[in-house]
């Protein structure tokens, strides 16, 4: 019996077509069962071998593409509103607190970058902006001091403190016109009578040189509004009455103002261990540069005076504690 080439036998009534007989196999034997399906095998697509169940349709791989992308998206825009404020609010008052820490130590450059950060962070602020004005003013720039000083202005055209702060920038930069015309402002804005207010104003002038003679009026009034004279008031006193001559009276309102803030001192050192080290640093930092000041114009009457050994340790003194024009601490 004759078989084709895939091992089946033919029926003898068939004839084959004789372009087939070179396909047929070698031997005279049918193949096996294995054999036929190793061959069905070879001629299939790799596909076609694949559990139908196992197949994804290509749609819903799209759409599970669709989803994924549609997560990516909207669940981070649901959940940034209620994050982003808290890491703003997070990154501010870290920045505040590293600011104040390197103030303590004396690194203004630190300070300031730390307050920019805040600053950015948080967005313009009249009273970030202000205490960044007085570090760089410290930092000797004035320039820049300045730029913040009127930006806190123009944020709150009514309010005080960015005028005090930009009369001293204009003092320090030379604009005395700017300085006491800042200084005028802050008056009018204050309630007639404030003792702040007119405190700014007199020293303002005695520092340009200007209306001292009004300006001693202007820290009469202020005073005079107080139940007690701060040691502040006393040296605004004290320094308008020696650029007036009035030597004695000058060396015996400053000596008052330095006794009152060497007490400040002691009561705010007692507070070692009950609040902040960083905090009390930077307090007793203020404070001394506040000595610093009472003493060199304690110093300048004495001189005036003929005190000259007294005038020297004043002046060594001021200068320890940080007494410089150019830095603001004047």
């Amino acid at each position: 019996m004759r078989y084709d080439r895939l091992g089946f036998p033919v029926p003898t009534e068939f004839e084959p077509d004789p372009r087939l007989d070179d396909l047929q196999p070698s031997r005279s034997t049918p193949a096996t069962a294995l054999e036929t399906t190793a061959l069905e095998t070879r001629v299939l697509e790799p596909s076609a071998l694949e559990p139908r169940s196992s197949r994804k349709p290509a749609g819903s791989r799209k759409r599970l593409l669709i989803l994924g992308v549609a997560a990516a998206v909207i669940v981070p825009a649901l959940l940034l509103p209620e994050i982003v404020p808290a890491v703003r609010q997070m990154v501010v008052g870290w920045s505040l607190e590293q600011a104040a820490e390197r103030e303590a130590r004396n690194d203004l450059t630190g300070a300031i970058t730390n307050l920019g950060r805040a600053i950015r962070w948080h967005g313009d602020d009249v009273d970030l902006l202000c205490m960044r004005s007085m570090l760089r003013l410290e930092d000797r720039d004035a320039a820049g001091a300045l730029e913040d000083a009127s930006r806190a202005a123009a944020l709150a055209p009514t309010a005080p403190q960015p005028l005090r702060v930009r009369a001293l920038a204009n003092v320090v930069l030379g604009n005395a016109a700017a300085a006491l015309a800042d200084a005028e402002i802050v008056v009018d804005l204050a309630s007639p009578g404030d003792p702040e207010a007119l405190n700014h104003r007199a020293y303002i002038r005695a520092l340009v040189g200007r209306d001292l003679p009004e300006a001693l009026v202007d820290i009469d009034a202020a005073i005079g509004g107080q139940r007690e004279a701060t040691p502040e008031l006393l040296d605004t006193r004290g320094f308008i009455l020696h650029l007036l001559g009035r030597t004695q009276e000058a060396i015996d309102q400053l000596n008052l103002a330095i006794d009152g803030m060497q007490q400040n001192r002691r009561q705010l050192a007692l507070l070692a261990g009950r609040i902040d080290r960083s905090e009390l640093s930077r307090r007793l930092r203020s404070l001394d540069h506040g000595l610093a000041v009472m003493l060199h114009h304690r110093a300048l009457a004495c001189e005036q005076a003929g005190l000259d050994e007294q005038s020297k340790q004043d002046f060594e003194l001021a200068k320890k504690k940080g007494f410089d024009p150019a830095r603001g601490i004047f």
